[in-house]
């Protein structure tokens, strides 16, 4: 296997993990000091990303399209779209993500070290990203 066959297994996981909201599972995907960065721009540590479901996430669908994997040897760098259908708190807050995701090779296997999802769509009152 090659280095991004293997993170865009890593990805394909992660993605399943959460779509199961399994803190377990997705537990073992993620570096001990995993930072996550939510579409809002708040920022959880790995603990605080793996409890999130138990204070009222739950994914319905979660899926990863489209992902590029740009592999610098020990590390790679994923860029895709999250599509997802979640509830948070009751609240639907499905949508479509710009998703990137950085992933780390530590003792023969890959983890996710890092999340980062973002609007698709330009801020109100905007028609471009520039």
């Amino acid at each position: 296997m090659t280095a991004a066959t293997d993170v865009l297994d890593l990805v394909h996981r992660w993605a399943a993990a959460e779509e199961a909201n399994d803190p377990v599972a997705l537990g073992a995907l993620l570096a001990d000091d995993f930072v996550g960065v939510g579409p809002l721009g708040f920022v959880l540590g790995r603990d605080q990303w793996l409890g999130r479901f138990g204070h009222g996430l739950v994914n319905r669908s979660f899926v990863i399209e489209d992902p590029k994997v740009h592999d610098y040897g020990v590390a790679a760098y994923v860029v895709g779209v999250d599509v997802q259908e979640t509830t948070a708190k009751g609240r639907d807050v499905s949508d479509r993500f710009r998703v990137s995701i950085a992933a780390v090779r530590l003792e023969d296997r890959w983890l996710v070290a890092g999340v980062h999802l973002g609007p698709l769509k330009p801020p109100s009152g905007r028609t471009s990203g520039w």
